[in-house]
């Protein structure tokens, strides 16, 4: 079987992420919140944005790439819609790889439940608006 990729719709989810995390983490909805339990100093983030930016969108290509890829396979597997099986793959991926290993990393760095918490619905929230993108761009 040969895998198909849609890459307009990789790209789109990936610009997806970036926008969650911009929304999730202004000042005014959860950026105070994260920066006090994190300890970030907000006005000391701007050392090197270019960086900063252009790892997180590497990153989201992946995460895109691959969750279209295990996706598409779901969906050949089970023949829902693929919007379906997108949104249920993400969330299975988030809760047994990224909400399980993030746990795990902050019990050992002793960080605030709530941060965990915080850190993890965000990671949620950004599979599923990348899963959503990817089940609806044909």
């Amino acid at each position: 079987m040969e895998v198909t990729v849609n890459l307009v719709a990789v790209l789109l989810a990936a610009i997806s992420s970036m926008i969650v995390g911009s929304i999730w983490y202004m000042p005014q909805v959860f950026g105070k919140s994260w920066a006090k339990l994190s300890k970030v100093n907000l006005k000391d983030m701007g050392a090197n944005p270019a960086k900063a930016y252009g790892l997180t969108l590497v990153a989201s290509l992946m995460t895109a790439y691959v969750l279209a890829h295990i996706s598409f396979l779901a969906n050949q597997f089970f023949k829902h819609s693929l919007l379906q099986d997108t949104i249920v793959t993400a969330i299975w991926l988030w809760l047994g790889l990224t909400a399980a290993r993030l746990l795990v990393h902050d019990l050992f760095e002793n960080r605030p439940t709530k941060l965990t918490a915080l850190n993890a619905a965000h990671e949620l929230a950004t599979l599923v608006v990348m899963a959503i993108v990817l089940g609806l761009v044909k």
